[in-house]
């Protein structure tokens, strides 16, 4: 297919969105209880924040003689929440989307239509997302004229400006598209909106960072936030893409919770062999055996994640690069690294250090530790889509990778670091946290992309199943052995090799 025949398709595609589009923003600006509450907040809400603003600058001003910034911190703060109000009603107008027509029997026209499910969905979300942004860019816009004619002397610069409009705009996206998802899995609005929390919740403790950035005015760091929601807002876009289906959404009579069934399937995906994933008849009569799982069902697994593994192993390279940054951004005196003075009585003073409330580095603690590490990143990889376990292979990685880089900048030889230090026990642990992290992330990607044939809960189950084989019988027996060695074994290579 030619070039100019692709793009004429996609822009039929587009032309096909915007009717839904239109047809949708009709609908609501119809609907008064949708208007009116959107015109309040966009005219009058920034009023009322000028208002207060002038108050609580003249309020500092009077025990902050001399020191104004006090005061103008306040205002790009209150600029951000006058742009957020208007598109949290993009959240309700989303998630009636598609379950509030399905409620008020008007969504079976709009399914039959002869349109594809990308064309429908897209089609939604714009819908969804447009006039609650366009309310909330003239809100800002109503705001700025008053701080203007009313405070002469603070306007923002042209870089706060557009870094405002851009944490709008993808926080409206974020919020649109993840209720959409919403509103297309479920089957009634109450559902939905119980569900909602989901979004609410995370994007209320954004706004409370941003608060915390703007008032110390490190406004370059917004940018990271709008770089980390364009990311979000492409996975939670791929994600109802990917699940989203017509036929299923007019099946659904009622969403139901069966322990019994999610059990039983949870239970064939734990004990059966991975190729059977798919035939649900045969899992409900498999049997688990160690010795399959140990040489089948380990090589299967581990070949089937590796698309996961290599992210993995490429966060872990870029990690490495990101420790020499911060090495040699923040040097480590002499003192704090003395491997020339390294004796006994290092390792017996460790034995007594007090952490989080245990006394002794030992292998007990070594191992809870790492389990711990490995287990949190497959609890936050469902909340996160995968990305908090990226956070935190990046993390650990990058320490390691700052650790070996203050040796070399001492002058210590780094391949006599690393070989007493790190590789006797660093064999087994290393490749037990990357397969760990490999199976974690794959548990929030299974969100956005289940595996073929099998729907968002199933796929959940599957790799949440797949998550705990691994675990249980290959990360966790490593890093008990791994941490055994580094408790007993390690010190003693060291102190042969550095000990005088």
């Amino acid at each position: 297919m030619s070039i100019q025949a692709i793009s004429r398709r996609e822009r039929g595609r587009l032309s096909t969105a915007l009717v839904i589009t239109r047809r949708e923003l009709r609908d609501s600006l119809r609907d008064w209880r949708i208007v009116m509450p959107i015109i309040i907040l966009t005219l009058i809400f920034p009023f009322i924040m000028d208002f207060t603003s002038r108050w609580a600058t003249n309020w500092i001003s009077q025990f902050a003689k001399g020191n104004e910034i006090l005061a103008e911190r306040l205002n790009p703060f209150l600029l951000m929440i006058v742009g957020f109000f208007p598109i949290s009603f993009s959240l309700v107008i989303a998630l009636e989307s598609f379950v509030g027509e399905k409620e008020r029997n008007s969504l079976e026209p709009i399914l039959s239509m002869p349109v594809s499910d990308l064309e429908l969905y897209m089609g939604k979300m714009f819908s969804s997302l447009l006039l609650p942004l366009m309310a909330s860019y003239l809100g800002i816009t109503v705001f700025l004229t008053g701080r203007y004619l009313t405070t002469p002397s603070w306007s923002p610069s042209l870089d706060l400006m557009i870094l405002m409009f851009l944490l709008t705009t993808v926080k409206a996206l974020v919020m649109v598209s993840g209720a959409v998802v919403v509103s297309s899995q479920t089957t009634s609005v109450r559902a939905a909106n119980l569900l909602a929390s989901f979004i609410i919740i995370p994007m209320t403790f954004l706004i409370q960072v941003e608060s915390v950035i703007m008032f110390y005015a490190k406004y370059d760091s917004l940018w990271w936030i709008v770089l980390a929601l364009l990311m979000v807002d492409l996975i939670l876009i791929r994600m109802g893409i990917r699940i989203f289906n017509r036929e299923d959404i007019l099946s659904k009579e009622m969403d139901e919770l069966n322990v019994k069934t999610i059990w039983r399937d949870f239970k064939g995906y734990f004990l059966g062999p991975p190729e059977l994933a798919l035939q649900p008849d045969k899992l409900i009569t498999a049997r688990f055996s160690l010795f399959r799982f140990y040489r089948h069902d380990i090589p299967l697994l581990l070949r089937n994640q590796l698309l996961p593994l290599l992210v993995i192993i490429l966060v872990v390279i870029g990690s490495a690069g990101l420790g020499v940054y911060f090495a040699h951004q923040y040097p480590l005196p002499a003192r704090f690294l003395p491997l020339n003075k390294i004796s006994q009585n290092t390792f017996q003073s460790m034995e007594k250090i007090q952490f989080l409330g245990r006394v002794g580095i030992n292998t007990r603690f070594i191992f809870i530790n790492n389990a711990r590490t490995v287990v949190l990143a497959g609890i936050l990889s469902i909340f996160s889509f995968g990305s908090l376990t990226l956070l935190l292979t990046l993390i650990n990685a990058t320490l390691v990778s700052f650790l070996i880089t203050q040796v070399v900048m001492l002058g210590y030889n780094p391949w006599l670091f690393t070989a007493t230090f790190l590789l006797p026990h660093g064999i087994l642990e290393i490749p037990a946290i990357i397969i760990g992290m490999t199976f974690a992330l794959r548990i929030g990607a299974g969100l956005v992309s289940p595996p073929d044939g099998l729907d968002v809960g199933q796929g959940l189950l599957l790799t949440t199943a797949n998550f705990l084989k691994i675990l249980i019988f290959l990360v966790i027996p490593m890093l008990f052995i791994a941490a055994y060695i580094e408790a007993n074994i390690t010190p003693q290579i060291v102190l042969a090799v550095y000990a005088k």
